[in-house]
């Protein structure tokens, strides 16, 4: 099928979840640090609702990007199930989210005060059964782009050394739609933080295209004994700090090896490592791709600079950044180019109280690059 008859740009699947966030107020001299400790009262300002999770974050984003968009994920027979489907009613994109009596809606408590990294409390309710099944691969193949995301918090997509996970990206891998993969950092005292990531990624990253992890994920997944040791090192500060260009170089190598053709390995406010590897693999009647040269030796992405006083909240950065990223290549921009807007649309990101607030629309994403 030419790109000419796939009338939707991308098909944005996987993790789904109600997003509350309390808002905190700045305070001089107050340190956030310590949120968590028992006994402790901290006064918030107000709860905000909004819907997050890969479908979410990274398809509504395309959509305000102006791409056709179709999202595919699960929610509960429960109140935040019927909040989900208004929400994405309302903002007028074609859903093909299913509902189950099985289990409830996924619901995250992001708790993302000023100066301090995000903590997530998360119930990943119906998400934890989510299957192949639930995938409509007769809209993916009228797709252009099938885009999956979060599937170390989806328990039925990776037991069994991600038997399922495999099975979901080989099926939308037929389809002729160019497949991208995003992933999550599962709780290391869980049974998916346990899970043998390494085998996983060896035997599904030969069906992905487009890969768009986070360093720290990676690292977990790849390196642990590494992981650990900085972990350990960084005593609760910033993580990335610990982690070197080289660092990035190295894991990008070992993904490339397994078959994956774009490579964006995010680093938060450090930026981006981008490497491409095989291009000549890439379905061109889906993805035209003018540029088949690529980042072969790899290319580090600066962030934007942040514009001071309008930061406000950096829950969903990271898909936002993906959403960047797929919009640009979809538009045949080239990969350089690509993650140059996927680092726009992180940094903008964190202007807004949710995930997509605090983006520009495309047209002049594209007049200021």
């Amino acid at each position: 099928m030419g790109e000419a008859l796939r009338k939707i740009d991308a098909v944005v699947a996987g993790y789904l979840c109600v997003d509350m966030a309390p808002e905190f107020e700045k305070r001089k001299g107050v340190s956030y640090a310590g949120l968590l400790r028992p006994g402790k009262l901290i006064e918030t300002k107000g709860l905000h609702f909004s819907l997050g999770g890969a479908v979410a974050n990274t398809g509504l984003a395309m959509k305000k990007f102006r791409q056709k968009t179709v999202l595919m994920g699960c929610v509960g027979n429960d109140n935040l199930g019927d909040l989900t489907i208004a929400r994405l009613t309302a903002a007028g994109v074609k859903s093909g989210v299913r509902r189950t009596t099985l289990a409830g809606t996924a619901y995250s408590i992001v708790i993302a005060p000023p100066g301090t990294d995000r903590i997530f409390l998360i119930n990943p309710g119906c998400n934890k059964i989510f299957t192949a099944k639930e995938i409509d691969y007769g809209i993916v193949k009228k797709s252009r782009l099938f885009h999956f995301g979060y599937p170390p918090l989806m328990e039925g997509l990776w037991m069994k050394d991600g038997a399922e996970l495999k099975k979901l990206l080989k099926k939308a891998k037929l389809t002729g739609a160019v497949v991208s993969l995003d992933m999550a950092l599962p709780d290391p005292d869980s049974s998916a933080g346990k899970a043998n990531w390494r085998k996983i990624l060896s035997g599904v990253l030969p069906l992905v295209d487009i890969f768009s992890p986070s360093i720290e994920e990676l690292i977990f997944m790849l390196e642990p004994k590494f992981y650990y040791r900085i972990l350990k090192k960084s005593a609760g500060g910033d993580l990335l700090a610990l982690i070197a260009k080289k660092d990035y170089a190295r894991i990008a190598e070992k993904i490339i090896a397994m078959g994956v053709k774009i490579l964006l390995i995010k680093g938060g406010h450090k930026g981006a490592y981008l490497r491409t590897g095989n291009l000549k693999g890439l379905n061109s009647s889906a993805l035209r791709l003018s540029d088949r040269i690529g980042s072969p030796e790899g290319n580090w992405l600066k962030a934007f600079p942040v514009e001071a006083g309008r930061f406000r909240n950096a829950s969903g950065a990271g898909d936002c950044a993906i959403a960047g990223f797929l919009t640009a290549l979809l538009k045949d921009k080239t990969i350089i180019q690509a993650g140059k807007f996927a680092m726009m649309a992180g940094r903008d990101n964190l202007y807004g109280q949710d995930a997509l607030s605090g983006l520009a629309d495309w047209p002049r994403m594209e007049k200021l690059l």
